[in-house]
Parts: C-alpha cells; sequence; structure tokens
C-alpha cells in the first residue's frame, strides 16, 4: 500500500491556492445548510445559519482556501439580516407589519438558485443516461462493481459535504504544539500522487480508510487539499451512498 509521503523545509501548501468558487457558491452552502438541518426555507433561523456559515468560513480559513469575496458578501448580508431581525418592526394601524420580512430578499434568491440547480442535476441525469447508453459497447457491463455500484448506489456530493467530513476528523485530532507544525512538510503534490496510487490499487475507498494514515493535524489538512485539487481538476469523484453516509473517492 502506498503510504504518506514527507519532504523537510517546504510549504506544504504553497502551489495549492485552491479558489472555492471553482466548486461552489454562498448561495449553495446556504441550500447546504437548511437541508443538512431540515429547515424550512420560507422561515429561515436566521441566527443558526449565520453562527453555521461563519463556522464553514472558518474551516475554509483553515484550509488556505482563497475565499471568494462573494462568500465575504455573504456574510456580511447573513449579519446584517440578523441585526435586522432583533429591532422591533415598525407598524401600521390594525397591527399589520409595515417592512417586509428582513429575510424575505434572501429567500427569493435561494428558491430561484434551488430551481436553477434542480434543472441543471436533470439536464446531468439525462446526459449521464446517455452516456452509459452509448458506452455499453466498451464491455464495462462485465465488471458490476464498477458499471453497477459506482454508478447506481453512489449518488455525488456537494464540497460542503466534503468539509463536514473534514472538520468532524480535525476536531477528533489532538491540537498539535507549534514547534511540531513545521517538522514534517506533506506536500500537495505528493498526497495527490498517494491518492491516486491508493485509487489504483483499490478502486475504491472511504475517506474514513485515510484517517488512521494521518500522522497528525498538518498530514490531514494537506492531504485534503490534496483531494480538493483533484476533484477540481476531474481524475477523481467522491460520492456518498446516503445523506451523512460514507464518502467514498475513486477515479473519474
Amino acid at each position: 500500500m502506498p503510504g504518506l509521503v514527507y519532504t523537510e523545509n517546504r510549504d506544504a501548501r504553497q502551489d495549492y491556492r485552491i479558489q472555492l468558487s471553482n466548486f461552489e457558491g454562498p448561495l449553495d452552502l446556504l441550500l447546504f445548510l437548511i437541508r443538512k438541518d431540515e429547515l424550512d426555507i420560507y422561515d429561515i433561523p436566521i441566527a443558526e445559519i449565520t453562527r453555521q456559515y461563519l463556522d464553514f468560513i472558518d474551516i475554509m480559513k483553515e484550509l488556505d482556501l482563497e475565499v471568494a469575496g462573494e462568500f465575504i458578501l455573504m456574510a456580511a448580508t447573513l449579519i446584517q439580516i440578523k441585526a435586522k431581525m432583533l429591532l422591533p418592526r415598525p407598524e401600521i394601524e390594525g397591527g399589520e407589519e409595515m417592512e417586509e420580512d428582513p429575510r424575505a430578499e434572501l429567500v427569493r434568491q435561494l428558491l430561484e438558485y434551488k430551481r436553477y440547480k434542480e434543472v441543471a442535476e436533470q439536464l446531468g441525469e439525462i446526459e449521464d443516461r446517455r452516456r452509459r447508453l452509448f458506452s455499453r459497447s466498451d464491455f464495462s457491463w462485465q465488471k458490476p462493481y464498477h458499471s453497477v455500484e459506482r454508478e447506481l448506489v453512489l449518488k455525488d456530493l456537494t464540497l460542503f459535504d466534503l468539509f463536514t467530513a473534514f472538520k468532524a476528523a480535525l476536531d477528533n485530532m489532538p491540537k498539535e504544539p507549534v514547534h511540531d507544525a513545521g517538522s514534517l512538510g506533506v506536500t500537495v503534490e505528493e498526497q495527490i500522487a498517494f491518492i491516486l496510487s491508493l485509487c489504483d490499487e483499490k478502486e475504491r475507498f472511504t475517506f474514513g480508510e485515510l484517517i488512521p494514515l494521518f500522522p497528525g493535524r498538518i498530514a490531514l489538512i494537506v492531504t485534503f487539499i490534496a483531494i480538493l485539487e483533484l476533484i477540481r481538476t476531474r481524475r477523481i469523484v467522491a460520492k456518498q451512498a446516503s445523506t451523512y453516509g460514507e464518502i467514498w473517492i475513486m477515479r473519474r
């Protein structure tokens, strides 16, 4: 089995500043949080959503990701809405509220974006079925594990599903002393090679299987960045069998 690779005195992340907007946008994150907690999109608990959103921004900073300005703008918008929700709303005669709910514009944006994503997903499913139909002649049917279980049982997941798994793994690791952080330079480039070799050896594996291989937080962070880079460059895919289930990693 391939192992983790270390190189001394190198900045592990210097050549891989990943732009988050290449994956998902701020509305994707909000929809993920709403779906994760099964919230009512028409009655968003803005204080809780704002807290969780800012937690994800912290994860992005931990990963040294380039957080696009649109994510920061949305964070400011959420904080502004939260502040407005704390203020008493002026009323007109009859006790009716005069001002629109501070969340109304955000809800409109989320509903519109949700409809757009649903249409895009439907078109993607049609394209996948068409591709499978025309690829049957490549004899991939002789490998049922690959062609059936991978494509029909497992489903795509979002970047934020990956972040959730990463945060859970990171939270379970002990904090490392400062002097240990630079003792081993685990590079993204080397971890990319490690993950690809593991894909070749095992065809697919779970993110959970990787965690015991990490000697510490630095290795986990750098390896996770390597996974993001491989997804961005379309060399691997990450899928789940069910919501909050194991994350499976495999070659595209």
